[in-house]
This record gives C-alpha cells, structure tokens and sequence, in this order.
C-alpha cells in the first residue's frame, strides 16, 4: 500500500499538521464545500480514513473553534493569520477530522475538486458521511497560551 507523509498549516505556523494518506494523491479528489463559509474561505478539504492525522496548536489563545451550519463540528481557524486549517467533531470520545487541502504544504497534485453540498443533508446523514470519509486516527494537541 502506498502511504504519503505530507505536513501544512496556517501561514504564521501556530496550527501545524502532519498526516498520511494512503493510495495514490493524484487519484484523490479534495471535496469542495458549497456552503457560504467554505466559498468564501475556498476551502476544499482531503482526508483519508485509513490515514493519520496530527494537529499541533501553538498558542490555544490563537485558535478559534468556529461552528457554523448545523453548529456540529469545529472549524479550525488561526486567529493570527486567519487560515482556515480544517475541521474537527468529536463523537464517543473519538475525534474525525479533515484538513483544507490548501493548507498542505508544497501543494501536493490531488486530482481535481469535487463539488459536495453538506447544507443539504440531514445532520444522521452528514455525521455518517464525515465518519466514513474524515480521518479515524486524529491526535488534537493544544498548548496552553503563551501568555499564561
């Protein structure tokens, strides 16, 4: 099985992420989100339930935990630069994540963006689709603010 190693983040390096996808990136097609908020963020994000994904936060008083549409899961912005990173939910003590794939550094070759509409979906049916496409394997680690 193939496995890619590939790391990212925001653009002042407070949200860092590692991850792994297995099978070939060029036949992985990041999912670009139609709501409002991934528009205007141009959002499109990749993951890999058979992968791995690791998120370092720096400085947790730059992280900004957004909830938006069915307010079920968070999105991960850096209040420094204001990159959108990814987004996480939390279910029965497991964390499903998902990464904005132009936040990934030296920009991978992906296959082309395929259109999804989330806000169309029922919440059962957006959990399950999260739990079945986000990444399983997700590590959250979040360093006290600097300041205290």
């Amino acid at each position: 099985m193939d496995l890619h190693e590939l790391s990212g983040g925001c653009h002042c390096g407070n949200i860092r992420f590692k991850l792994t996808l297995t099978g070939t990136l060029a036949q992985r097609h990041p999912r670009a989100c139609d709501c409002d908020f991934c528009r205007k963020h141009g959002a499109s994000y990749i993951s890999d339930p058979q992968g791995t994904l690791r998120i370092d936060v720096a400085d947790e008083s730059l992280l900004q935990k957004y909830k938006q549409g069915s307010g079920i899961a968070d999105f991960l912005i850096c209040k420094a630069c204001g990159v959108l990173v990814g987004v996480s939910y939390q279910e029965e003590g497991r964390v499903y994540a998902t990464v904005n794939s132009k936040a990934i550094d030296a920009g991978p070759q992906f296959a082309q963006e395929t259109p999804v509409s989330p806000k169309l979906l029922a919440t059962s049916k957006k959990l399950e689709r999260w739990q079945e496409n986000w990444f399983h394997d997700v590590v959250l680690k979040v360093n006290r603010s600097v300041a205290d």
